[in-house]
């Protein structure tokens, strides 16, 4: 039996990970998926809005060739401090259940190798891995996708890219500028204040000059083989189309949490009920780490300031458990 089993293999949880090892714990992270396989879904060519010193873990100096590093030398980092730490990893793993041993205050993980018991479970599984859908009709169709890569595949295509948010407005001027024909339609107003600040004025200057074409206060009628059907303030105007990003956000696995008994709000902003000083969940033993915590408020929580939780929670749990 491990003193603690890990459910998430991204930065948080290997910064827990780090912690269950300097204090003695027999510990085992479990991951889905790649190592930091959120981080392996970012665009290629994505640059994070916080500095290199605000995502490190475990007191480990990443050190960036930039100001803000990429998802390259980020991925770089992470796969370091894994390598070099020693961490205890399995990959391509994913947790089916958490059950409860009563007996001996414990639990049984379940993934879809094996199964492993452990005291303590934390879940830092993160929210990239499930899209927010439209619900619309051709949602389905092959030319709609819920993640970007890279530009090069929509070269000379027309493209509708659905969201205001930083996905949203890289994914536009990449496409723009390799040579892709880009239409954004926005639900709100006007482009997210929460795009980072360099690239807002950039997207909105391609949008004045008309490079960039956008519908706002629309949103998706309906998608066809060949067009989209947009939801205008002057009702529903069709567009020729060859493919949507629809980059309208993400989601924690909610299922997940609520099949191994965290409690989740009653509103729309499905929070997680945990303790915000140890982020102990309402189940005795089971944490919660980094932005699976924020529900649907998935803005709320990033690299940088939930990094604290692998420490909160490590402190907590000495204080219950004896270490090796």
């Amino acid at each position: 039996m491990y003193d603690i089993i890990i459910i998430g293999g991204g930065p948080i949880g290997l910064a827990c990970g780090l912690e269950a090892k300097a204090a003695g714990f027999s510990y085992l992270i479990l991951e889905k998926g790649a190592l930091v396989h959120s981080l392996y879904q970012y665009p290629s060519n994505m640059t994070f809005f916080s500095t290199s010193e605000r995502l490190e873990i475990g007191d480990i100096p990443f050190v960036s060739n930039h100001s803000r590093p990429t998802r390259a030398e980020a991925m770089e980092y992470y796969r370091r401090v894994a390598q070099s730490r020693g961490l205890n990893i399995r990959l391509f793993e994913k947790v089916e259940q958490v059950e409860s041993i009563i007996d001996e205050n414990a639990y049984h993980v379940k993934t879809a190798k094996s199964t492993y018991s452990a005291k303590k479970i934390i879940v830092a599984t993160g929210f990239y891995d499930i899209p927010v859908l439209m619900n619309v009709v051709g949602e389905d169709l092959p030319k709609v996708y819920h993640y970007y890569k890279e530009p090069h595949f929509y070269y000379g295509q027309k493209v509708v890219v659905v969201g205001a948010s930083n996905s949203a407005a890289d994914a536009a001027l990449e496409i723009f500028r390799k040579g892709g024909d880009v239409t954004m339609v926005v639900r709100g107003t006007e482009i997210s204040h929460r795009v980072k600040y360099w690239v807002r004025p950039d997207i909105l200057n391609r949008i004045q000059e008309r490079s960039i074409q956008v519908f706002y206060q629309s949103t998706i009628h309906s998608i066809q083989p060949n067009t989209v059907a947009i939801n205008t303030l002057d009702g529903i105007q069709t567009i020729e189309n060859d493919y949507v990003l629809a980059l309208t956000g993400y989601q924690p696995d909610f299922s997940f949490l609520k099949k191994i008994g965290i409690h989740l709000s009653a509103d729309a902003k499905l929070h997680p009920t945990y303790n915000v000083e140890t982020q102990e969940s309402n189940m005795k033993g089971i944490y919660l780490a980094g932005v699976v915590c924020g529900g649907m408020d998935t803005h709320k929580w990033f690299i940088e300031n939930s990094r604290i939780h692998a420490n909160q929670i490590l402190k907590h749990i000495k204080s219950t458990l004896k270490a090796v």
